[in-house]
């Protein structure tokens, strides 16, 4: 009848309210399991950083256990630490201070030791300490960067055959040539050099002008470089004085063999080539090498120096 309630009837209240209900049941199950997968996925990169900062430790103190730097106080007779000893002892100091441990081994880590003090990033000294490792080690891949651009460049030079000759090495450096190769020459050597010289081919009376005044300014040079160092060795003590004489006059009566001949000349040869290494030679233009990317890799300046030997060698052999 009208005005009776239905008992199977649901009231639409109270539908409304269930289908809400269940809404948001479903809703914090969702948001349950979202958390749940963002927790288990941010774990591997918890566990990734803190291998990170592990293997970063373990190498830092391998670096400074064998870099001979003490790493405590030792009384007069004690044995000498291992190695171990030493890291056991780095890795109590770290833990116990590790800024006041920056400080003190900063000059025996490398960049990649740094994560171990990520946690002090805030702190100014700690910031000082990790930037002077940046650019010692920045200045050290600098070092090695230009040392071998400067091997690949010799490396192109001693094929191209000229600039390590004999001839210009003695041009450049007339007294070390002296006292390793010219001093032992004999009068048929002397003879020989001269022959080939003048065997280059037929020049020009500009070109024997140019190569007798080049003679002569070496020939100078020379004597200047001798009294140079007469000069130095005067001003030392008379002992030694007089022990460089009795030297001077063994070696004045000395004649070596052929093999010690050879022996110099590679000891000659091998301190010309230190000596351009070095960025000693004055007269070349080392900007051009230490600066120069194409010599970043040395497999391809060196094929290119064989290229250009060999295409030279063809040149001279359909001439």
């Amino acid at each position: 009848m009208w005005g009776e309630i239905d008992e199977g009837h649901t009231p639409v209240t109270s539908a409304i309210f269930e289908a809400q209900t269940r809404k948001e049941d479903d809703e914090m199950v969702q948001a349950t399991d979202t958390s749940a997968r963002d927790t288990v996925s941010s774990q591997p990169s918890k566990r990734q950083s803190q291998e990170e900062v592990s293997s970063s430790l373990s190498s830092m103190m391998q670096a400074i256990a064998t870099s001979g730097s003490p790493v405590k106080s030792q009384q007069l007779g004690e044995p000498d630490l291992t190695v171990e000893e030493k890291k056991e002892i780095l890795m109590e100091q770290y833990k116990a201070k590790p800024l006041v441990f920056l400080e003190r081994y900063h000059v025996h880590m490398k960049p990649e030791h740094l994560e171990a003090f990520s946690h002090l990033s805030s702190d100014c000294r700690a910031q000082y300490y990790c930037t002077e490792v940046q650019k010692r080690a920045s200045s050290s891949d600098n070092r090695t960067r230009v040392r071998n651009h400067r091997y690949a460049a010799l490396r192109a030079l001693q094929r191209e055959g000229q600039y390590f000759s004999e001839e210009q090495m003695r041009f450049r450096e007339p007294l070390l040539y002296e006292q390793y190769i010219g001093q032992y020459l004999s009068e048929e050597e002397i003879l020989q050099r001269s022959e080939e010289a003048m065997q280059k081919g037929p020049g020009s009376l500009a070109d024997l002008l140019i190569d007798s005044y080049q003679e002569r300014q070496l020939q100078n040079r020379l004597q200047d470089e001798q009294e140079r160092e007469q000069c130095a060795e005067e001003e030392e003590e008379e002992e030694e004085q007089e022990e460089e004489e009795n030297d001077e006059s063994r070696q004045a009566d000395w004649e070596p063999t052929a093999e010690e001949k050879a022996m110099l000349r590679e000891e000659f040869l091998s301190q010309m080539h230190q000596r351009f290494l070095d960025g000693k030679d004055k007269d070349f233009n080392y900007s051009e090498v230490d600066e120069n990317p194409d010599y970043d890799n040395l497999d391809i300046v060196n094929r290119d120096a064989e290229d250009r030997y060999f295409d030279e060698e063809d040149e001279e052999n359909m001439d």
